[in-house]
């Protein structure tokens, strides 16, 4: 009776490591999978071998430039030579900086030095420079297109005064944006001082001297160099426009003295009246901002949108207190002093909290009557003409001491008047530093006409956009890489499919820069940059920032790409 008994616990027992086995395969042939499948971060491919790509990105600047020769400014057997254009494409070497390595890709980032490059007969339209990475190359385009002047520009250019000219030449077409316009009048001409070679004018136009000599095309061209170099980009430009990209000594303040690219400018005008007891300071600040600050704003539309507001601020004194000097009776700001009046003082701005744009500060202080008259020194100790300072990325603070006899003449506190323009002509001076307006580098006997009523000529706001363009690429560039970077470091950042997808069709390397001769700014440029702002990823993952990364900068390169109404 035992034997069947130990037989069927025998069987229960073969039973039961039976299902145990069964079981525990269903669990690693179903359940392991799915554990699986339910906790894996899921990531799709991204197309990394493109954003690797942006070592060979290429930057393509092109300045169609048009030299009209008038009769007797050259030789007649080269006015027979008559029109001709020389078209020239090739890569240049570049000389560059090491800067830094970064990543899991080893990039190396690099800035050229630039480089303009002469042909006979053929001086540079085109300046070129490439920003990052190594392999990156330039092929510059140069097309300078030689003819004779047609009869309208012969009588304008006959006339005597070159005010007159440049509104003739004006009258029949206008100039593509990019491009220049270079006129050779006579050696003798009457139409500019006899002391001077060449003439810079507030549109796209300049005037240079030809000569009656054999090598006439190569004199001019080399005239025609200096002139294209002053009104055109420039290294210096460049190297301030990618200044965020470089590390702090490479450059010096000045080149991280303009603002960077945004969709728009918060501008704030403020008046200081630290004694109200002493002084009723009046000011039209309203009449100001719509005689000279709007018509500046209005030509800088195509750099950002502009919002213009004032205030007047009571008993706000400066951080450091002023010093007297018995030779002159008067208080001073030394130049060491300076960066601690900015401190204080902004903390009772209350505009760049709350602020989604960068703010420009222009302050006006009258200072109080125990103070008065206060002077701003140099480095040197010596007062400074303006009586005005300006902080990098910041603004500006201008020093208005009220007339001494008003004092003599009323009871306090005292009626002050502010001279507007005064005032106005220091803080758009200011304005044009901020947004990396610099006077230009003129060659020698050259005479320069100076800004239009706007306060800004033509090809300035060229050369700003211009700028801008570069400064948009490099960050753009800047963001994808880290945005690749990121990813890869980081393996639970959850990567859909629509984002991979999304991501694929933004190619970084199809980005190109240029201006044609029809006048459509960086339309390549612009069409590329939408199609990234279309298409921006957005990321899910436990760190939020990620996704935060990406958006709001291709939203700031857009502020080169469209011209945005200006409001005040």
């Amino acid at each position: 009776m035992a034997a069947p008994g130990a037989a069927a616990t025998d069987l229960e027992v073969v039973r039961g490591k039976r299902a145990a086995l069964f079981f525990a395969a269903v669990a690693i042939v179903l359940g392991l999978p799915l554990w699986w499948k339910t906790t894996e971060t899921y990531r799709a491919p991204l197309p990394y071998s493109e954003i690797s790509g942006l070592n060979a990105l290429q930057l393509r600047l092109m300045v169609p430039v048009t030299v009209v020769f008038t009769r007797e400014s050259v030789p007649s057997d080269d006015q027979e030579k008559l029109p001709f254009t020389v078209v020239h494409e090739r890569e240049i070497p570049l000389k560059f900086v090491t800067i830094s390595q970064s990543g899991s890709f080893g990039w190396t980032s690099l800035i050229s030095t630039g480089m303009w490059t002469y042909f006979r007969n053929s001086p540079p339209v085109i300046f070129g420079i490439h920003f990052l990475y190594d392999k990156m190359k330039i092929k510059c385009r140069f097309q300078k297109a030689y003819r004779r002047a047609l009869d309208h520009e012969e009588e304008a250019l006959s006339l005597g005064s070159m005010q007159e000219a440049e509104t003739m030449l004006a009258e029949p077409q206008e100039q593509a944006e990019g491009s220049l316009t270079v006129y050779v009048i006579p050696e003798h001409s009457s139409l500019l001082p006899q002391d001077m070679m060449s003439y810079i004018g507030p549109e796209r136009t300049a005037v240079v001297r030809g000569i009656m000599h054999r090598e006439a095309f190569n004199i001019v061209g080399r005239r025609v160099i200096q002139v294209a170099q002053a009104m055109s980009l420039t290294e210096d430009v460049l190297a301030a426009a990618l200044a965020d990209h470089l590390p702090e000594d490479k450059w010096s303040s000045d080149k991280r003295r303009p603002l960077k690219s945004s969709l728009g400018y918060e501008i704030t005008f403020s008046l200081l009246n630290p004694d109200p007891k002493s002084h009723d300071v009046h000011w039209d600040i309203e009449g100001a901002v719509r005689r000279y600050v709007q018509p500046f704003l209005s030509a800088l539309s195509a750099a950002g949108n502009f919002s213009v507001d004032s205030q007047i601020l009571y008993y706000a004194v400066l951080g450091v207190n002023p010093r007297f000097d018995p030779a002159s009776s008067s208080y001073y700001l030394a130049a060491h002093s300076l960066p601690h009046v900015i401190n204080p003082v902004e903390s009772r701005l209350g505009s760049s909290a709350a602020s989604l744009y960068p703010v420009l500060n222009f302050l006006l202080y009258v200072p109080e009557l125990a103070h008065s008259p206060l002077y701003i020194q140099d480095k040197d100790g010596a007062p400074v003409a303006t009586n005005a300072f300006h902080s990098p990325r910041w603004g500006g603070i201008m020093v208005y001491n009220v007339d001494p006899k008003a004092y003599n003449a009323s009871k306090l506190p005292v009626r002050v008047e502010v001279d507007m323009e005064q005032v106005m002509e220091v803080f758009l001076a200011q304005l044009r530093l901020l947004f990396g307006i610099a006077q230009p580098q003129l060659p020698v006997k050259c005479l320069f006409s100076g800004p239009k009523s706007e306060g800004l000529t033509t090809w300035e706001l060229d050369r700003l956009l211009w700028a801008r363009s570069v400064e948009n690429l490099a960050t753009a560039t800047t963001t994808l890489t880290s945005l690749a970077q990121l990813l890869g470091k980081i393996s639970n950042i959850v990567i859909k499919d629509d984002v991979a997808s999304e991501t694929t069709y933004a190619p970084p390397r199809r980005i190109s820069t240029r201006s044609t001769s029809s006048g459509s700014r960086f339309e390549t440029w612009t069409q590329a940059l939408s199609s990234l702002k279309s298409r921006s990823p957005q990321l899910r993952s436990g760190c939020p920032s990620t996704g935060e990364i990406w958006t709001p900068m291709l939203d700031a390169l857009s502020a080169t790409s469209s011209h945005l109404p200006s409001s005040a």
